[in-house]
């Protein structure tokens, strides 16, 4: 019998087992699927984590969700295809609903069947490796500190790619004297209450983090952009100006010339693909960006076509994306889509 990894349950990797799940559901043969998860519970970042650094295991904390986000878009452009809003809650719900409802809608197109006997949790990939013939996977049971080599056939990597942060580094850093984290380690606001607050990027993560201190309270928030201002009509106490220069001692001094006295930096400066667990010949590398290279229809690694990705472009309508990729996925692995070969998909790509 065929054997697939899937690597990740957040909602790419929960989509890949829905996509099985649907397909066996109308009498169709799948594979034997186990579902590697390091943490100790399904969601990827939706799986809400008070812990920031190490886990209880010291492993680093993949969790980047904090506590009082809300959807950034409209669930209407979220919902699953085979699922609705309305047919989990049995009412209709805001267009933008908290973190909590969308964890809870996510979580409830899986959890009806025995899908979760499928996942490994805590525990980590450690080394994919190929052999020519079939992949063999190293993993580290995290809870009873055992490591086991298992050999598969396909490998679908869905690990996501938010949970390892891209940290710049300027002039002063060493030497400030406040608190500076990334975005990945965000939590909750509370703690910027009184503080003037730097928050450096300009993208989602940036305006709704500087938004939330403000909300709470915080002296002030300047926002340092690289490229291009947000441009919105700020609140008061909050103002953009053009990216961060230098540190000296307490004071932030911007490339237009401002300076402003700071408590706390706050780096909203996105995230690296990064997958230390694969060899080098079947690693992914890039930036975020709408179509990643070496991926057929996004998905499919030129280089070994048993190897699949997951959600790895820069994301707008998400779960959708997922399912679509997932569907695909499946149908790749199950024989139903023959992917070309190589010249063959470098002719359709001129």
């Amino acid at each position: 019998m065929t054997k697939v990894a899937i690597i990740g349950t957040g909602p790419c990797g929960l989509s890949m087992l829905r996509s099985f799940e649907q397909a066996e559901k109308k009498g169709e043969k799948i594979p034997q699927i186990v579902c590697f998860e390091k943490q100790e519970d399904w969601g990827g970042l939706w799986n809400y984590n008070w812990r920031t650094g190490s886990d209880q295991y010291g492993d680093p904390v993949p969790n980047s969700m904090y506590r009082y986000l809300w959807s950034n878009g409209p669930k209407e452009c979220l919902e699953f295809a085979d699922y609705s809003f309305d047919e989990h809650f049995g009412k209709p719900i805001p267009s933008f609903p908290p973190r909590e409802v969308l964890y809870d809608y996510i979580i409830g197109r899986v959890k009806k069947g025995n899908l979760k006997n499928k996942v490994r949790f805590n525990t980590t990939v450690m080394a994919v490796t190929y052999n020519g013939k079939n992949f063999e996977v190293t993993s580290h049971d995290k809870k009873n500190d055992k490591f086991s080599k298992d050999a598969f056939d396909y490998i679908v990597v869905s690990t996501g790619h938010f949970s390892v942060p891209f940290i710049p580094e300027y002039p002063g850093m060493k030497s400030f004297p406040g608190r500076i984290l990334h975005s990945h380690d965000f939590r909750d606001a509370e703690e910027f209450r009184g503080k003037n607050v730097i928050v450096l990027g300009s993208s989602y993560s940036a305006e709704d983090v500087a938004l939330q201190c403000n909300k709470y309270g915080a002296k002030s928030v300047t926002i340092g952009y690289r490229n291009n201002p947000m441009g919105f009509k700020w609140p008061n106490g909050m103002k953009e100006v053009h990216y961060l220069d230098r540190l000296e001692g307490n004071k932030a001094i911007f490339k237009d010339g401002h300076k402003q006295e700071a408590d706390a930096i706050i780096l909203c400066s996105g995230y690296l693909h990064h997958f230390p667990f694969l060899s080098e010949d079947l690693k992914l590398k890039t930036r975020n960006r709408l179509y990643p290279p070496k991926l057929y229809k996004g998905v499919v690694w030129e280089n070994n076509h048993k190897l699949l990705y997951l959600g790895m472009q820069d994301q707008f309508h998400t779960f959708n994306m997922f399912d679509c990729q997932a569907w695909y996925a499946r149908d790749v692995i199950m024989g139903k889509i023959k992917i070309p070969n190589n010249s063959e998909i470098k002719k359709r790509y001129k």
